[in-house]
């Protein structure tokens, strides 16, 4: 994530859980206690209750627009 600090992983990022050792996208926050991710490229879904643990990598906007380019 460029120059905006470290901010929680939010619906559209790309993430690298740290406890699961893979990357991902947020696919969904239910009730704001469950991160559910999927992997950049399949469809198995896991979930996290721990969003201090996943990195943001890229944020959604970024993806969004770099895939505009």
């Amino acid at each position: 994530m460029t120059g905006e600090g470290k901010r929680r992983a939010w619906v559209g990022d790309l993430i690298h859980d740290e406890d699961a050792g893979r990357r991902g996208i947020v696919a969904d926050v239910l009730g704001g206690a469950t991160w559910v991710l999927r992997p950049e490229y399949g469809s198995v879904r896991w979930t996290s209750r721990q969003p201090e643990r996943l990195r943001v990598i890229r944020t959604r906007e970024e993806r969004l627009r770099d895939r505009d380019v």
